[in-house]
């Protein structure tokens, strides 16, 4: 069978579709932001290919892997296992690296433990183990032969003692003579030596001329000096008594000098995620967290404003007010008037001891000791509990994450730290750029023996390291933690380890594997998933790039609208034909240019400022001690390709630093020189793309505030009154009017012991959260819950006479959410509709203007209709004067930004510089890689 058929698909919004696509094939599914894209792709196509594999397994194996829900579909014929490559993080555990994540650091410790040479960490020189057979051939070689040599046994280095018995031992086995300290005695003169004194001892095993003929008595002699000295032998050349060659030979990995050791060289050495390799400090993990005093006494407040965030007791209060009166301090001082010697011994304790109080009804009781400090006190405490969620509460309170000190945060203990390849070690190479690393590898030097041993592990890590460079993450590096990569990284590194595994016959799932890639890089993914697709695989991708669209042999475009408008097939079949006649279809329309995105013309008020924000000597990550100005009342972008440091310049350095201005926040930004301009902003806002809740309660309605006002309608109504029901009984999360039998969630959880917690809708109210009577209360005939289950759209026309809830809801639809469940649960949104969500909120406050928005890559998810919104959205902020500052590749928003800075030349180390500022025009005329696409698309 050449096609994987689908029939009636009706999951979510898909309209009972039909559906064939060619199997081997790269195969796009377009189409507006809620058309039903990743319903068809993920959530019936995915979803049966799981299910389907789950039935293939054992009984007894399904009984702890569990059974999925067959999707909302009649069959599907001629469907391969599936595997999904979504956006998601990689993984959250702080142990997980792109080179573990991509098993290409399973190859270097491999690779590093066949070929790897260790070098003593004190003496720097390299340290081998022989054979006794390997260290007499390279004695022949390193010496000449007819040279007179002597074969020394090190018995001690510069250690103290009188070596009484061993030098008894020595007579009585037959020895003559001995070097003591550079000197060579008969051991019949020498009993014993000056205790108090470092000596270094050689004991004499033969003198012999290198010949041939000597071979049989040079081996006894060798094997005579590795017992004694347990494994080590030294070979002197002497000529007229003096010594004119010396080397030491060892059948252990030892320092000949110094006496540092190894371990047996195997590839646990190298991992820090096994106790044999890991440093012992950090366990591995390369950071400790360690208390900050400053996190425990707030400078600007005295004791008695809640300085200390434990023990509000008066007693507590009054051991910290009897410490300062010890010093002859004032309590009401703030903490940072306090002299330095009262601010210490809040902190870390007295030496004397100090009258204390202790108030009962009893009376009064005093007595003396000294005080412990808050320091000390959270450390012991830190210490001794054995909960977790403890130790997570004073990790998040008053300490922060600290480089370790043992390792210097390379996560491995000193021995494997010290065993190179070509003079790097395998944290130095995990360090690098992909790219580096990759170079690194192709030019290693490696002997005829080393080659056939490596070989093939080499080639394997070159190849693999290619893929990532391929799918646009060459400026990453192996030790990259994979809990700091976007979801648009995450994914690609999860595409390249798909292709490293060399698969067949399989149905790949991509969820906009473009997230996060300059235009400059797409051609290389595009390449990439041709790859895939040429190992005999099918490549189902939910995408809105127009280069990967066009690149692709096939198409699905969903439509015609978004929610209950969507879930239609608009258009099905090959990309060239679409490319020839676009018919109906929106994204055909747009990928020939029928329609595009043109440069939108704001309101003609929009006030020119003439004031900057200046950020000076910005050194984060690769960025390099650059100057930025940011004219405020703009749109301003940030553009480069993967890597430039975007995100190191807003996200971690200027956005942590106005929060730290601003609010006195507890972060840690990037580092920079100063910061110029601050009077002339009162507030920032990062609209990220984490979720808008934690739990299902959360969803669009009480986000926004609309549910609030949809509340006080059903309150209103004349049933409530009749009743008496208030405001309070339309809400889920309280006692009176939800569902008691499921808390208002509709749904329970079922805990499974070992296996994951199941969810099951509530028999009682039959998932909708509210109890029979709150359900009786009818507005214009819909129950809280009928609204709550409405889309945008739905409730836009059915709260059109209500102006307040009517504007709220216009916002959502404006940037694009019309298809969105009023009552969706916050856990089922993407990550690009909680962004929009929080956007809508920020539209609904009264301006200031003296606001700075932060968006990283709003257009994530987005269709080209929707970027259209989005832009004309984000020019609304910009109009109440304040200021957008988003980091972007879509070149459609870019054209359409006040101001542009873009960064480069490359990602990683070549990054970090600004290459060009200013208008669209002054970019175009910079000829960047972003000016030079931009060029393209506006001529």
């Amino acid at each position: 069978m050449d096609y994987i058929y689908v029939k009636g698909a009706r999951e979510h919004n898909l309209k009972n579709i039909d559906v064939k696509i060619p199997k081997n094939k790269l195969v796009v599914i377009s189409g507006l932001s809620g058309s039903g894209k990743s319903t068809l792709a993920m959530d019936t196509i995915y979803a049966e290919g799981q299910r389907r594999y789950l039935e293939s397994v054992s009984s007894y194996a399904r009984m702890f892997l569990g059974e999925l829900k067959k999707p909302d579909v009649e069959h599907i014929e001629g469907l391969s296992p599936a595997i999904a490559i979504e956006q998601k993080s990689v993984s959250h555990n702080p142990r997980s690296t792109v080179g573990t994540v991509t098993e290409i650091y399973d190859y270097m410790r491999v690779l590093f433990a066949r070929i790897g040479k260790p070098f003593c960490p004190k003496c720097k020189i390299p340290v081998e183990k022989s054979t006794i057979d390997e260290i007499i051939d390279k004695v022949y070689k390193e010496f000449d032969e007819n040279s007179r040599i002597y074969i020394f046994s090190p018995i001690a280095k510069e250690k103290k003692g009188e070596f009484k018995k061993e030098i008894a031992q020595m007579r009585k086995n037959g020895y003559k003579r001995i070097e003591i300290d550079g000197e060579i005695f008969d051991l019949e003169d020498i009993s014993s030596l000056r205790k108090s004194y470092r000596h270094t001892i050689n004991l004499l095993i033969d003198r012999l001329k290198l010949k041939k003929e000597n071979y049989e008595r040079l081996y006894e002699a060798i094997e005579l000096s590795l017992k004694e000295s347990d494994g080590f032998v030294e070979i002197r050349e002497l000529n007229n008594e003096k010594v004119i060659k010396s080397r030491t030979y060892s059948e252990k990995l030892v320092c000949p000098h110094c006496g540092f050791s190894f371990p047996e060289i195997t590839p646990k050495l190298f991992s820090f995620n096994s106790p044999y390799g890991a440093c012992e400090e950090c366990h591995g993990l390369g950071f400790k967290y360690e208390f900050e005093p400053t996190y425990m006494l707030d400078p600007d407040k005295n004791i008695y404003n809640g300085v200390v965030k434990i023990g509000k007791d008066s007693y507590f209060i009054k051991s910290l007010e009897r410490v300062i009166l010890h010093y002859n301090d004032d309590p009401q001082k703030k903490i940072k008037e306090l002299k330095p010697e009262t601010q210490d011994a809040l902190l870390y304790g007295t030496k004397d001891k100090i009258n204390f109080e202790y108030i009962t009804s009893n009376g009064i009781y005093t007595f003396k000791k000294q005080f412990e400090g808050l320091y000390n006190m959270y450390e012991r405490r830190y210490n001794s509990t054995e909960s977790e969620e403890m130790k997570l509460y004073y990790q998040n309170e008053f300490m922060s994450m600290k480089t370790c000190q043992a390792c210097e945060g390379k996560r491995l203990k000193i021995e494997p730290l010290n065993i190179k390849i070509n003079e790097k070690n395998i944290q130095e190479i995990s360090d690098m750029p992909i790219e580096k690393a990759k170079e690194f590898f192709e030019n290693i030097t490696l002997s005829k023996f080393e080659k056939m041993v490596v070989g093939e592990l080499l080639t394997e890590i070159i190849k693999r390291l290619g893929f990532l460079i391929d799918v646009g993450l060459g400026y990453i590096s192996l030790s990259r933690t994979a809990n700091t990569l976007s979801g648009g990284e995450s994914q690609r590194v999860r595409l390249a380890t798909q292709i490293g595994s060399g698969l067949t016959g399989v149905t790949y799932v991509l969820d906009e594997p473009t997230i996060g890639l300059h235009p400059r890089d797409n051609e290389r993914l595009i390449n990439t998933l041709k790859k895939l697709k040429d190992l005999g695989n099918t490549v189902l991708i939910v995408e809105h790039d127009e280069e990967v669209i066009k690149s692709s042999d096939y198409i699905i475009d969903l439509g015609p609208g978004a929610g209950i408008n969507g879930g239609n097939i608009v258009y099905s079949g090959w990309v060239r034909n679409l490319l020839k006649n676009p018919k109906n279809s929106l994204t055909g329309q747009y990928i020939t240019g029928k329609k595009r995105i043109e440069i939108i013309k704001y309101n003609t008020k929009r006030v020119d400022k003439n004031i900057s924000l200046i950020l000076y000597g910005a050194s984060h990550n690769n960025l390099k001690n650059i100057d930025v100005e940011f004219p405020l009342g703009k749109f301003i972008a940030i553009t480069g390709v993967s890597g430039s440091g975007k995100s190191s310049l807003i996200m971690d350095t200027l956005y942590p630093a106005l929060i730290k201005e601003l609010r006195n926040a507890r972060v840690k930004p990037g580092y920079y020189k100063k910061i110029e301009g601050l009077e002339n902003i009162d507030n920032v806002i990062s609209i990220d793309q984490s979720p808008i809740g934690r739990t299902p309660r959360s969803n669009p309605a009480t986000y926004t505030g609309v549910f609030d006002l949809i509340r006080d309608l059903f309150a209103a109504t004349k049933e409530s009154r009749m009743k008496g029901f208030k405001k309070g009984r339309f809400s889920f999360n309280v006692k009176g009017g939800r569902c008691e039998a499921c808390r208002g969630n509709g749904y329970l959880k079922i805990e499974m012991q070992f296996l994951p917690d199941v969810y099951v809708t509530c028999d009682v109210c039959k998932g909708k959260r509210y109890n029979k009577e709150t359900l009786s209360v009818k507005y214009r005939e819909k129950s809280i819950a009928d609204i709550l289950d409405m889309s945008v759209d739905e409730a836009l026309n059915f709260f059109q006479n209500i102006p307040r809830i009517y504007n709220i809801l216009n916002l959502l639809n404006d940037v694009g959410l019309g298809y969105i469940k009023l009552g969706q649960p916050a856990t089922t949104l993407s990550g690009g509709e909680a962004q929009r969500i929080k956007l809508t909120s920020e539209l609904r406050k009264r301006a200031t203007g003296k606001t700075i928005y932060f968006l990283d890559e709003p257009t994530t998810g987005l269709h080209f209709e929707d970027v259209k919104k989005l832009i004309e959205v984000l020019h609304r902020l910009v109009e109440k004067g304040n200021t957008v500052i988003i980091i972007e590749h879509n070149l459609d928003v870019i054209k359409n930004a006040d101001y542009i800075i873009d960064l480069g030349t490359e990602g990683g180390e070549k990054g970090g510089y600004i290459i060009a500022q200013g208008s669209v025009e002054d970019i175009i005329n910079a000829n960047t890689y972003t000016g030079q696409y931009l060029k393209k698309l506006i001529k």
